[in-house]
């Protein structure tokens, strides 16, 4: 065979596994195409021994004085061939490597080059690839999944030998603890990717390479050499093995159908992929979630499988030298009856000893908190198998109840997650059954990280570090303000039950289809009734569970310096322990809901809320008869403060035209700064000032000028133009024709040019007023280059609620949409050609949605009276949003407060 007709075989045989490469990816979707990975594989083996047997090279190279043998590694070597991952493949040389090594490499692999496959080849004699494992245990785990494909098969059998020989069994202890850090650090860098929204399919917990560490692990610690010896050896039992492998088919499929969808190795399952993917697997809406949602339930759960049977073996076929490090406590003198220690984890003494007494099976995890040591692995067999002896009845006894209860309490022992590990062995659902309607139930947004069953579980979580001096080191959404003051709270508790069983439960109504927190409080009332704790304690958690989003949503969308707003939750709460535990909880859901619920903004605006309400609870009755020695006794405190007679006297003239309302609600030392920037507007168009706070990493921009109709929009738009985000704006009308504005911003986008971008701003500005800029059309050429934020393709749909029962003074009027570039300008400029002016705005952004909340009153001060006239603001904004409709579904998260009558503002 000549050369030519050589290389024109190896295009022909390349080109062949390219048609049938495309076929099968054409197939994948049309149908369930169990062996997708196998077979795949198998046509690369085919691919490389054909090209070995007519190689015009290998039978030139000496093959009978030094053999060699291609050799598959990786996931190509563990038949794991997604349709675009790496092709990694050894040339092993029993000697040294010979001159025409790359000739071959020339010959075999640059035709699967020409068809687009990412190969990775390593040509090396057996004594290098020995020397580089022992040295790089990165490059002992891909030998370890190595798999003969071609050649000469002594030789791949004298490599494996001396792997076992002279590394693994030398080297053992050091190769799992180099796992062990190696998993640690993966983890780190990847999440939890079993339970977050956007999943890393391969590198995450829960992803498959815990799953290959577990077998690397397997081959070092046991000598096992396939996956089913996991089962065949007692490693796992028969059931472990089926859900290991059915979770295993799936994420496998997942990440099939992803490579296919993007073309191209992707492992990340961003939200771009997330409903195309879903439909083409065949998912379909259902009466209470999307198909996506379905789809996401569904992968969760399978990756849930994987990440615990990848803990559960590293705790136990960890090197003996070196296992897990678990925060210890000192253990008393007795466990609990039929529990016992073994090789540092807790077991039951016998099978006759858990049937004889199921309560047992709860009494171990109260036993797990209270030594810092972990259940082994037959421990949860047993509960697992045996958890239906605690039925309806053995759950209400006090014993079993207690033991409950000290789980809440200290959720987690150190690394140690004994709450989770309830959970996961199904003995949590034997207390609450109602918790399965929402096991690995998605909230198809990116605002909610997590499924709403580990979202309850990382409250309850969340809350038991509130108390902690180092909760804020330990904390992964970690906002400084509210520290002290929440470890202040927890210690105030005089029974920290009800807010542990609150946060367990605030959400479970969310499985139901219905407005969960009527739902959620329904369901909670009803667990704790079962469970027989007292009246008092099941109205307290139901209140909890009821009113969990009240803090929350009136912080960002109402006006929490409105006296009202203090008044209307001062009544819907009640009492200072409600109150206090209301807002724990608060705190605790933001943390656990993800890094875009939690920030330093909405932890300030908690914070100034709660105090407020505090202080209306602990002296009522005490209101608005003060309101006129409150109004005086300001004036005197600002007047003293100017350093002349003139300035006394021109704040005192200035007082004559501010409303009573700006008064109360404007610390002294805020007064005196507006006075001193009225004093130098003159004939100015407008003057403002900006201030950095250093506590929310936030910027108060204060402006001040003529009251001319839009200058609250305008003042919008140039914001928008320069990328600064509004988090909320005031809008104060003096009656001597002034306008104050103050808006909370984010710092302009490069910290290094901040004063040059706003000192553009405020040229800007001058210009738009003076008319010599159009803002719309600017913002209109700019909106292209303005990153619009990360968006999930089934947001909720756009709505808008006008409210007039909420405040005495004016139409609240909230809108629901999706973030986009200029945004408020738009909301804010329809506003004042609908006549309406705007005295104040809460700007609450959740990740891609924002919830844009105005305080309105048309030019005359009155509020929107009739139908029709909010029907025609209605469509107005409608007209300016991507899409509109009216009214929420059962289940949106209206503020609590918009039915009721004369509150909050």
């Amino acid at each position: 065979m000549t050369e030519s007709s050589s290389k024109k075989r190896y295009i022909d045989a390349s080109r062949v596994l390219q048609e049938k490469q495309r076929g099968m990816v054409s197939r994948f979707f049309s149908h369930d195409s169990p062996g997708f990975m196998e077979n795949y594989t198998r046509l690369l083996d085919d691919y490389f021994r054909e090209s070995f047997e007519n190689s015009m090279i290998g039978p030139n190279m000496g093959i009978d004085k030094n053999p060699y043998a291609m050799i598959a590694l990786g996931g190509y070597g563990r038949q794991e061939q997604c349709a675009h991952s790496d092709v990694d493949i050894l040339f092993l040389f029993k000697k040294e490597l010979p001159k025409k090594a790359e000739a071959l490499i020339r010959e075999i692999i640059y035709p699967l080059w020409d068809i687009g496959l990412d190969i990775g080849h390593a040509t090396r004699s057996l004594k290098d690839c020995i020397n580089l494992a022992a040295k790089d245990f990165e490059v002992l785990m891909s030998l370890l999944d190595a798999r003969f494909v071609c050649g000469m098969s002594p030789l791949y059998s004298e490599m494996a030998g001396r792997i076992r020989e002279k590394i693994v069994f030398r080297r053992g202890g050091k190769i799992v603890d180099w796992l062990t850090e190696a998993n640690r650090e993966r983890h780190r860098v990847f999440g939890d990717s079993a339970y977050l929204l956007e999943p890393n399919l391969k590198e995450g917990r829960g992803g498959l390479r815990d799953y290959h560490a577990l077998l690397w692990l397997s081959r070092v610690r046991f000598n096992l050499e396939t996956p089913r010896d996991l089962e065949y050896h007692g490693y796992l039992s028969h059931e472990e093995f089926q859900d290991l492998e059915r979770a295993l088919a799936f994420v496998w499929k997942v990440r099939s159908g992803l490579h296919i969808l993007v073309r191209r190795k992707y492992d990340q399952l961003h939200f771009a992929h997330q409903v195309e993917l879903a439909e083409r697997f065949g998912y379909r809406q259902g009466s209470m979630q999307h198909g996506v949602e379905q789809f996401l339930g569904e992968l969760h759960g399978h990756m849930d499988v994987i990440q615990q049977a990848h803990l559960l073996f590293f705790q136990e076929a960890g090197t003996p030298r070196k296992r897990f490090l678990f925060h210890r406590k000192p253990a008393a003198a007795k466990l609990a009856a039929g529990v016992e220690v073994r090789k540092q984890a807790l077991a039951f003494a016998s099978v006759k000893t858990v049937i004889d007494t199921p309560e047992c099976l709860v009494r171990i995890f109260e036993e797990s908190v209270r030594t810092g040591l972990p259940l082994d692995r037959e421990a949860r067999r047993l509960i697992r198998e045996f958890r239906h002896l605690m039925d309806a009845d053995a759950v209400r006894r006090p014993g079993a109840v207690r033991a409950l209860e000290q789980v809440l309490l200290e959720p987690a022992a150190g690394a140690h997650d004994v709450l989770g590990e309830m959970h996961t062995t199904g003995m949590l659902m034997q207390f609450v059954p109602e918790l399965k309607t929402v096991v690995n139930q998605i909230e198809y947004d990116t605002y909610h990280v997590y499924p709403v069953d580990r979202h309850l579980l990382k409250t309850v979580a969340a809350v038991s570090r509130l108390g902690l001096p180092d909760d804020e080191g330990r904390d992964a959404f970690k906002p400084s303000v509210d520290k002290d003051l929440c470890r202040t709270l927890m210690e105030e508790l005089p029974d920290r039950r009800p807010l542990v069983w609150s946060a367990l439960l605030h959400d479970v109504g969310k499985g139901t289809g219905l407005a969960h927190p009527e739902a959620g409080e329904r369901i909670s009332r009803s667990v704790l009734a079962r469970l027989d704790y007292p009246r008092e304690m099941i109205d307290t958690v139901g209140f909890l569970v009821r009113s969990h989003q009240l803090l929350p949503h009136t912080a960002t969308r109402r006006d929490i310096d409105n006296e009202e707003t203090a008044l209307f939750l001062a009544g819907e709460v009640g009492d200072l322990p409600r109150l206090n535990m209301l807002y724990l909880l608060s705190v605790a859901d933001l943390r656990a809901t993800g890094p875009k619920a939690w920030n330093e903004w909405t932890a300030i605006l908690m914070r100034s809320l709660f105090l407020k309400v505090r202080h209306r609870l602990s002296s009522r009755g005490a209101v608005s008869g003060n309101t006129v020695r409150a109004l005086r006794d300001k004036a005197l405190e600002v007047m003293a403060a100017m350093p002349s007679s003139r300035d006394r006297s021109d704040a005192e003239t200035l007082m004559g035209v501010m409303s009573s309302r700006y008064l109360l609600g404007t610390p002294a030392s805020e007064i005196q700064d507006h006075v001193d920037l009225f004093r130098g507007l003159g004939e100015k168009p407008f003057v403002w000032r900006i201030d950095k706070m250093p506590e929310s990493d936030t910027r108060k921009v204060v402006v001040l000028g003529r009251d001319v109709p839009g200058f609250f929009s305008d003042i919008a738009g140039v914001l928008a133009l320069n990328r600064i985000d509004v988090l909320e704006a005031q809008v104060r009308t003096w009656r001597n024709n002034t306008a104050l504005c103050i808006f909370t911003v984010t710092p302009p986008p490069d910290p290094l040019f901040e004063d040059d971008r706003w000192h553009r701003a405020a040229q800007e500005l001058s210009a738009v007023v003076s008319g010599k800029l159009d803002i719309r059309q600017a913002i209109g050429e700019n909106a292209s280059s303005m990153p619009a934020p990360a968006a999930c393709p089934l947001g909720p749909p756009d709505r808008i609620h006008v409210d007039n029962a909420a405040s005495g003074d004016f139409t609240i009027i909230e809108v629901h949409t999706r973030d986009m570039p200029g945004l408020l300008y738009r909301l804010t400029r329809t506003l004042f050609q609908c006549g309406l002016d705007i005295w104040s705005a809460q700007i609450a952004t959740r990740s891609d949605q924002v919830v844009d909340v105005f305080y309105v009153r048309d030019f005359d001060g009155r509020k929107i009276a009739s139908q029709a006239e909010i029907e025609r603001v209605r469509a107005r904004i409608a007209s300016v949003l991507p899409r509109a409709r009216e009214g929420p579904s059962p289940d949106e998260e209206r503020p609590p407060e918009a039915a009721s009558c004369n509150g909050a503002a």
